[in-house]
């Protein structure tokens, strides 16, 4: 309760730099350290989650930690199949390049999280979403962003993984049918450090500055 009657915080120029350091360190990780992550830092990073914005403070987000081998097995071999079949929707060469990129460290991972939206929650009575449904699976994302900050921050990566089928997952998981899979994280100590984006840093595509413009109306 002291938390909530205290005065605002003083965000100085460090702390300012710093938090810019953070977001240009988080990065996608495909590659994991075998290295246990710390419970504590895991409560953390989730703790964070649950702060992130949503609409009608819905928090529709359900984290799921999958640790049965038989169901992160079949959630790797799901991959696979999804990946495999979108190597083909590219030319002959751009096949072969994608081929060759590591998307995802389901294998290697220590930890993998299933982050789901839930449909049915009536937490917020549906406040704000009447017209733009979408944005309760928005306010899942800005979950999901707030964890992979928290993570980078404690020195964890976190790789998104979307090359995945959701029904099977879902039914893998064995979570209600009214949740709806939007991320799927691989986290654990990155095995490199690095600041460009890896599918950059392999020569998928090139940097797109449009996405840092301002667009005046």
């Amino acid at each position: 309760m002291a938390s909530r009657i205290m005065g605002p915080p003083a965000f100085d120029d460090a702390f300012i730099q710093t938090l810019d350091t953070l977001f240009a360190w988080r990065r996608d990780v495909r590659r994991f350290r075998p290295d246990a992550v710390d419970p504590d830092h895991l409560r953390a990073c989730l703790a964070a989650a649950h702060r992130a914005p949503s609409v009608g403070n819905s928090r529709p987000w359900r984290f799921v930690r999958v640790s049965d081998p038989a169901r992160r097995a079949a959630v790797a071999q799901d991959f696979s199949r999804c990946n495999a079949a979108a190597a083909t929707v590219y030319d002959a060469a751009r096949a072969a390049r994608y081929r060759t990129l590591k998307l995802a460290g389901l294998n290697e991972a220590p930890e993998h999280l299933a982050v789901f939206c839930d449909d049915s929650t009536e937490t917020g009575l549906g406040l704000g979403r009447a017209s733009m449904p979408e944005t309760l699976a928005y306010s899942v994302v800005g979950a999901v962003q707030c964890f992979w900050l928290a993570a980078r921050a404690r020195g964890l990566g976190v790789g998104w993984v979307s090359i995945l089928e959701p029904a099977c997952v879902t039914e893998i998981l064995a979570v209600p049918a009214t949740w709806r899979l939007v991320a799927y994280l691989c986290v654990g100590h990155p095995v490199e450090e690095h600041l460009d984006p890896e599918l950059e840093r392999h020569g998928w595509q090139v940097e797109d500055p449009r996405g840092a413009a301002l667009i005046e109306r």
